[in-house]
């Protein structure tokens, strides 16, 4: 049988696929042939996730199925109308008869008896058909063998509205799911941009599995959806399906990391939706954009100081912040280490910063390698005192019952989000939620040093924090 992607290089020869279109492609096939019956993919903007599953795959489905019954739903009818009409072209063409000779659609007016609308077409000789629908549109009558729904929501006004997404559910749930039956498959295709899309209401309800390997592929039940999430910056830990290395950007040559990081720093939070696959509503965040900036640092100086937090996994962050306190306890966050690097290579980077911000005390956890971490730090920073101790609090309940003090009394520069964005994306995007959470790292030092300031200034009393010098 012809693969997918030898499919799609005949139909579309100009097609210049990157490692992670294979992987996408070998999926979309493995879900043609019935090995996924059940498939949600995200995937950012502009990285060739319609052409893939909503263009080239309803027409492979055809080929290798001319008895197949699929319906194609978007957020718009006119949207999916001009899927349709792509199909129905490519259809047409002399490429795809050398592929699938028996898959034929109606040319003009011959033969008589077949539909072949903008919204419909049947397979001639055969049962199978393509109908599109937008959101909210009827199916009434139409069994369904195969659902591709592809980006439900328009942009972001549409998924922030709860009227909308509620109408969506109830649409999905009401005639998506009722044209079904037991052989039926769907697939979902998205750009995220609510936690609570379809993708997070189905999450919400049914089981859904990760795709680490292409083993997986033989174990699924029937009724578990398979779900990817292709990153536009790699910060999950390396799999079988996508080997990326942290930082490394999806399309480099398309949507190159310095783009891509420029894109974050204007709006943290979409992008950890829209490209990142990870959404958070702006109800449900910890901190959100709330923290205050500063121009100009206080002549008051009371103390100069660092809380540093190690990596507790190989894909955690290591987060050290050097800040200075006023007469009022204000905090000002003057400089930041936050890496995913190994130790051997944050020890320098922290004695630098702890040298050149004129630290004079530093604090350093010592949970996780932490005492030999601090011990290396004071080797190449002698003249700060450093102070290890051991973190036994609970973090969740610290991080939570900390947020307001954190948001009242720490500052940080203006600009932060361009001198740190992965520091500045955590923070803005940490979520109530706790284990929605995928790192805790910023979020917990900020709270240390609320506690560790509290506690030095004799407001508070932190019975869970002991300190071993």
């Amino acid at each position: 049988m012809l693969s997918f992607t030898d499919f799609a290089t005949e139909i579309y020869p100009f097609l210049e696929l990157q490692t992670f279109h294979h992987t996408y492609y070998r999926l979309l096939e493995a879900f043609a042939v019935g090995r996924v019956r059940r498939l949600m993919i995200s995937m950012p903007p502009q990285h060739g996730k319609s052409l893939g599953a909503t263009t080239l795959l309803p027409a492979y489905l055809l080929g290798i199925d001319p008895d197949c019954r699929i319906a194609i739903a978007s957020y718009s009818g006119s949207l999916a109308s001009r899927f349709n009409r792509r199909i129905q072209r490519i259809i047409d063409s002399r490429e795809y008869a050398t592929c699938f000779p028996a898959t034929t659609i109606k040319q003009g007016s011959k033969p008589q008896g077949y539909i072949r609308t903008t919204d419909e077409v049947e397979i001639i000789d055969h049962r199978g058909g393509l109908l599109s629908v937008g959101r909210e549109g009827s199916l009434t009558g139409n069994r369904v063998d195969c659902f591709i729904l592809d980006d439900l929501y328009k942009d972001a006004l549409e998924a922030n509205s709860p009227v909308v997404r509620e109408n969506c559910w109830e649409w999905y749930t009401s005639v998506v799911r009722t044209r079904m039956h037991n052989s039926s498959r769907e697939l979902l295709v998205f750009t995220r941009w609510h936690e609570e899309d379809l993708i997070g209401m189905l999450a919400d309800r049914e089981t859904i599995v990760d795709l680490h390997t292409w083993s997986q592929l033989d174990t699924l039940s029937a009724d578990t959806w398979l779900r990817l999430n292709f990153e536009a910056i790699k910060t999950s830990p390396a799999t079988e399906i996508d080997p990326r290395s942290s930082g490394e950007a999806l399309w480099e040559q398309q949507h190159g990391i310095a783009l891509l990081n420029a894109k974050r720093r204007l709006d943290p939070l979409q992008f950890e939706a829209m490209y990142q696959g990870h959404p958070s509503s702006h109800e449900g965040l910890l901190y959100g954009n709330n923290f205050t900036e500063y121009d100009t640092l206080p002549t008051d100086i009371t103390r100069r100081a660092n809380y540093t937090d190690t990596a507790d996994t190989g894909d955690d962050y290591l987060c050290s912040l050097s800040y200075l306190t006023d007469n009022n306890g204000t905090i000002y966050i003057t400089d930041a280490v936050y890496s995913q690097e190994s130790m051997e290579y944050t020890e320098s980077q922290v004695a630098e910063m702890l040298i050149r911000s004129d630290t004079r005390l530093a604090f350093i956890e010592s949970n996780n390698g932490g005492r030999g971490f601090a011990r290396a730090v004071q080797n190449r920073a002698p003249d700060v005192r450093i102070e290890w101790f051991h973190q036994s609090g609970n973090k969740e309940a610290r991080i939570l019952s900390n947020s307001s003090t954190v948001l009242h009394r720490i500052r940080f520069p203006r600009g932060w989000q361009q001198r740190w964005p992965e520091l500045y994306t955590h923070l803005t995007t940490y979520r109530r939620n706790f284990r929605t959470n995928r790192w805790h790292d910023a979020a917990d030092v900020v709270t240390g040093i609320i506690e560790h300031e509290t506690k030095q200034s004799g407001r508070r009393s932190l019975q869970h924090v002991r300190f071993f010098r």
